[in-house]
């Protein structure tokens, strides 16, 4: 689609392309899109960020180029490399042809390799790529530093081939689990939205979309579920992904009431550590949420 005419368009767009919003959220994802400015994503794993991102590029019929970012992540790691065996080939194909080759034939873009940021920035359009920068606290600061330029500038420098500019600039968002506080400098540069887990209707409504073929009453008791277990103090509270995996697995299961056994068995799915599990089983959790409504569709 065109970019999206009002906050409105835009979500029945994400809505369309599997991702259910509400209008905060949907309009600071339009303000970046018709403002080209980035946009930092905060809130606990699991409350959709990632998503967010993905469904934008979907909804905008635009590509979802992906950073994933880590400790120790360098420039040269995020932006491009050469390709040393295929120029080590050219190298080795003008000898055997006896004709001279230049330095500044081999570096050039036949031997470019374009990571990540490079790619945004060499995008043609005519729609500006989505560029993810996910999880942008697990870097460190000079990467942290380093980012601020580029998306201030829309341009990086290859010492070999000079400055590139970017003809349609991507659309940036940047994800964080609050790790570690980002520097106030990026945060300035960018706008903001804080995504806080989505209430129980919004959940069940997730559900609905993303298992369609799960019973009514499932998706709602698994909603209400994980919505109890975040009570707890979990190691790993469950998100909206974990969510989904859970009732996608009741379905599988062919489960036709969320009783004790049923949750007893599937935790699995929706709790990654071990001592969460033991927690919730000392809560007494899922005799309560097993007894607190009879399911079967």
């Amino acid at each position: 689609m065109a970019e999206p005419a009002d906050v409105a368009a835009l979500v029945r767009a994400l809505g369309d392309a599997g991702y259910l919003t509400g209008d905060a959220l949907a309009t600071a994802l339009f303000l970046a899109v018709r403002m080209r400015q980035p946009i930092l994503l905060e809130g606990e794993p699991g409350v959709g960020k990632t998503e967010a991102a993905k469904a934008l590029a979907r909804a905008l019929d635009t590509p979802l180029i992906r950073l994933q970012c880590y400790e120790g992540l360098a420039a040269a790691d995020a932006l491009y490399e050469w390709n040393y065996p295929r120029q080590l080939l050219a190298i080795r194909l003008a000898e055997a042809r006896g004709g001279p080759l230049a330095e500044s034939d081999l570096f050039t873009d036949d031997y470019l390799l374009r990571k990540p940021l490079l790619a945004a920035i060499d995008h043609p359009g005519p729609r500006p790529a989505v560029l993810l920068i996910d999880e942008v606290d697990r870097a460190d600061d000079e990467f942290e530093a380093f980012l601020l330029e580029l998306l201030a500038e829309a341009a990086v420098t290859i010492p070999e081939l000079g400055t590139r500019h970017a003809v349609v600039p991507p659309i940036a968002v940047l994800t964080s689990n609050r790790t570690r506080e980002l520097h106030d400098a990026l945060k300035r540069r960018c706008l903001y939205h804080w995504i806080a887990y989505p209430d129980v209707d919004r959940v069940a409504a997730i559900i609905r979309l993303r298992v369609p073929d799960a019973a009514e009453w499932l998706a709602d008791r698994v909603a209400r579920a994980v919505s109890r277990l975040r009570e707890l103090r979990l190691y790993k509270p469950p998100g909206v992904a974990e969510a989904i995996d859970w009732a996608s697995a009741l379905h599988v299961l062919g489960v036709t009431d969320l009783d004790a056994g049923a949750l007893r068995h599937t935790l699995s799915a929706v709790l990654k550590y071990e001592e969460d599990r033991h927690a919730a089983e000392a809560a007494g959790l899922a005799e309560a949420a097993g007894d607190a409504h009879r399911g079967g569709g």
